[in-house]
């Protein structure tokens, strides 16, 4: 699978999430801390928003929907709160020095 460069480590700060757009797909990729990177489908299951908009609990490692406030667990994509049911889509990412790569399926 490709691995296609999204950001550097440091435009994403500890804690939080940023937006981008790899090949029509919308990802969310939060830093959770202690130097781990997980990228997640940025629009929530539940409803049309956009989880980088969100909160991430670098503890929990989760990150919530500004909308309804479901969080999602960053390493499964799994709902942890209502009113999602459903999973986000996960994609592996890996840190070459300070670049977050991630994988797309093809």
């Amino acid at each position: 699978m490709p691995l296609v460069e999204v950001a550097k480590t440091s435009e994403i700060p500890e804690g939080e999430a940023r937006r981008f757009v790899v090949e029509r797909v919308e990802i969310a990729v939060a830093n959770a801390g202690e130097g781990r990177f997980f990228a997640v489908d940025d629009i929530c299951s539940h409803a049309e928003s956009s989880l980088s908009e969100g909160e991430v609990d670098t503890d929990d490692c989760t990150i919530e929907c500004p909308r309804h406030g479901s969080t999602f667990d960053l390493r499964t994509g799994r709902p942890r709160t209502l009113p999602a049911t459903l999973p986000v889509v996960t994609f592996p990412v890996k840190v070459e020095g300070d670049t977050i790569l991630i994988e797309l399926d093809h």
